[in-house]
């Protein structure tokens, strides 16, 4: 079971966002690379302290974790985590935390000072039914992004030497300051286009269509956001690829009604079927069941299946399918039916005679919300 994310950072769920932030600081600076040299653990993790960070530091991807954990990033190629990036890229995204890219005295300027720039990235909408949202399901979709083209070279940026950095002096009252900003000719990537291709653009980047595969867990909801790492648009020179972000659009069902995990279905049945009693075949997200209904059901009964709903994704178990019993009235009867139903009216098995045990609609209502 992968390790809980405050727990990495030792922080709880209650923590600040300063909080957090001062935590993987601190988690960084004991486990950093340049002084734990060839210590394998050391390094580990430091990129689960990155993770972590990644996630709680973002005020929407903490909040899908808090609700949903880990299975909220990770579905093969949509995690969010930095399983396939390497300590550059890491430090590319989280180096200004400790100011200048430096890592508190070490580290800053060991790693060449260019940070790599990131491509920006992408979103797409995927639409899915209420059965591949049940059942988890792949969904290939084709992208336009942003690739280098090929024969496109770079060479050193001649403003800032490859640094990606343009320190500036400045003279003060306190003595001399120094501050470091991005490279503008080159954005901070530390490399200019050297030779463009026909058909690129001043950044040496082509479009592309690109057929990309989507992992999609079973139980996400209408408006979750998945992520594909390294499927946004390209960067110029030694830069990472940005993340193509999938927003999740939950389809309507025809007969199902869907209540977080638990799925609610109407059932109709005529007087007759009440009465005597029948066997009706409904919906289900996995294909279609038959149920037995009871002789002398009454109109708002609930029939719950259990395990026939949607499962949850964050592994708590699937939820339940309720059947609402719905009996039917005649709106048009024969001369004959009338008869029948007259003769009944005095009848005792037809009189409404309500038992202790059996609840109300506005108890029905209160034990489904609670």
């Amino acid at each position: 079971m992968k390790e809980d994310f405050y727990d990495i950072l030792g922080v709880s769920k209650s923590a600040s966002a300063a909080e957090i932030k001062k935590a993987y600081r601190k988690k960084a600076v004991q486990f950093h690379p340049d002084k734990n040299p060839g210590d394998k653990t050391a390094e580990e993790k430091f990129k689960k302290a990155a993770e972590a960070y990644e996630i709680l530091s973002d005020p929407d991807k903490k909040a899908r974790y808090d609700q949903y954990g880990h299975q909220a990033f990770e579905n093969g190629g949509a995690g969010g985590g930095f399983g396939g990036m390497n300590m550059d890229d890491i430090f590319s995204q989280f180096g200004d935390i400790f100011g200048g890219g430096g890592f508190g005295g070490f580290g800053g300027g060991s790693r060449g000072g260019a940070r790599r720039v990131k491509g920006s990235n992408l979103r797409i909408r995927v639409k899915l039914t209420l059965e591949e949202i049940a059942n988890g399901v792949e969904k290939k979709v084709k992208v336009k992004r942003k690739k280098q083209a090929k024969g496109t070279t770079y060479k050193t940026c001649s403003t800032c030497n490859g640094s990606g950095q343009v320190v500036k002096i400045t003279n003060t009252i306190l003595g001399r300051m120094q501050t470091a900003a991005p490279c503008n000719t080159c954005g901070g990537a530390g490399q200019q286009i050297d030779n463009r291709p026909s058909g690129a653009d001043a950044q040496g980047l082509i479009t592309d269509e690109e057929t990309v595969s989507i992992q999609i867990p079973a139980g996400v909801q209408d408006g979750m956001q998945l992520k594909v790492s390294g499927k946004g648009n390209e960067a110029p020179g030694n830069g990472i690829a940005g993340d193509l972000l999938v927003a999740i659009e939950e389809l309507d069902h025809e007969n199902l009604q869907r209540e977080g995990d638990n799925l609610h279905y109407d059932l109709y049945i005529s007087i007759s079927e009440a009465v005597l009693g029948a066997s009706k075949e409904i919906d289900t997200v996995s294909g279609k069941v038959r149920i037995k209904v009871d002789e002398g059901v009454q109109s708002g009964k609930i029939l719950r299946l259990r395990g026939k709903g949607i499962p949850s994704i964050n592994g708590y178990g699937t939820g339940d399918l309720l059947v609402h019993v719905n009996v039917w009235t005649p709106q048009a009867l024969t001369k004959e039916q009338k008869h029948f139903f007259e003769s009944m009216k005095e009848d005792s098995h037809f009189t409404p005679s309500p038992e202790k045990s059996d609840k109300s609609f506005f108890e029905k209502v209160k034990d489904m919300f609670s």
